[in-house]
């Protein structure tokens, strides 16, 4: 780690982190708390994604919509108007609606081929996004002045990194310049995502392995072909054990850095209690 004692961490010129776990338990929120600060950099990895690296696509299906009704394909025909995704770090709707759900296309579904041409789009797109987090650190101190740095990155990245291989090459880079901190959920905390989750079912990526076979259990159990699936059901069954898929998968990475509790996360409100919440679990890790 790059921060061999708690000492170290709190005394630190240049403090640097990678957030990763599941989504919703507090990431971004810790990420745009720093940031307010003034003196840490916020560099998002899903914004990266959905701007730098497939913001062309996003805005081509926008487009392609744009075509089937007659009035506004006449003006872009014509170069009358101008469509763009509008995406924000709040607000990435943009991406998830690209990536779609696989399923009957009455029901809004894509051909599971090309949901699956979508998802390889963003595994390509996460792993560049990741390998431009040293780009984004040497901006910050070069450009902005700024001496801290969070990498705030998405809940698949552990689906697009091999953690048990100790030479991966997108961890490899982030472990040599950041501290790797997983924020760790209890099954509380999985048990509320699940639920929200069902209530609003949202698109996202998935190891190809986990979803083909993800796919084919989910079809053989309900009997239905393809084009019979209906999407949110098939994301709302899949969700639950994507997230118990990823929980070793996270726990390996996390043995190249330190583990927080969301519970720990939640009682954070100010910056030094994030200082003391990471000297805590470095802390925790020499012992």
């Amino acid at each position: 780690m790059i921060y061999r004692s708690a000492e170290e961490w709190r005394s630190a010129p240049a403090k640097r982190i990678v957030l990763f776990g599941m989504s919703g338990l507090g990431k971004t929120h810790l990420s745009s708390m720093l940031r307010g600060t003034g003196e840490w950099f916020h560099y998002s990895v899903d914004y990266r994604i959905g701007t730098r690296y497939m913001g062309e696509y996003i805005a081509d299906n926008f487009k392609r919509e744009a075509m089937k009704v007659p009035f506004l394909r006449e003006l872009l025909l014509s170069d009358s108007v101008y469509i763009a995704s509008n995406i924000t770090f709040d607000n990435l709707a943009p991406l998830s609606t690209y990536l779609g759900k696989p399923g009957s296309p009455s029901r809004g579904g894509l051909p599971f081929d090309d949901y699956c041409l979508r998802q390889n789009q963003h595994r390509r797109a996460e792993i560049a996004a990741l390998l431009d987090t040293r780009h984004f650190m040497e901006r910050a101190g070069g450009i902005y002045g700024l001496p801290h740095f969070v990498c705030d990155s998405g809940g698949s990245i552990c689906e697009v990194v091999d953690p048990e291989d100790p030479a991966d090459p997108v961890l490899d880079a982030l472990s040599r310049d950041l501290l790797l901190v997983w924020i760790k959920g209890s099954e509380a905390h999985t048990a509320e995502l699940v639920r929200r989750f069902d209530r609003a079912p949202k698109p996202m990526y998935y190891q190809p392995q986990f979803l083909e076979r993800a796919w084919i259990a989910y079809r053989v159990e309900k009997g239905l072909e393809e084009g019979e699936v209906n999407p949110d059901d098939f994301i709302r069954w899949t969700y639950a054990r994507a997230l118990a898929h990823r929980q070793p998968r996270y726990a390996a990475m996390a043995r190249r850095g330190v583990t927080v509790l969301a519970e720990e996360v939640a009682e954070v409100t100010q910056p030094s209690d994030f200082d003391d919440l990471i000297a805590r679990a470095i802390a925790r890790k020499d012992h």
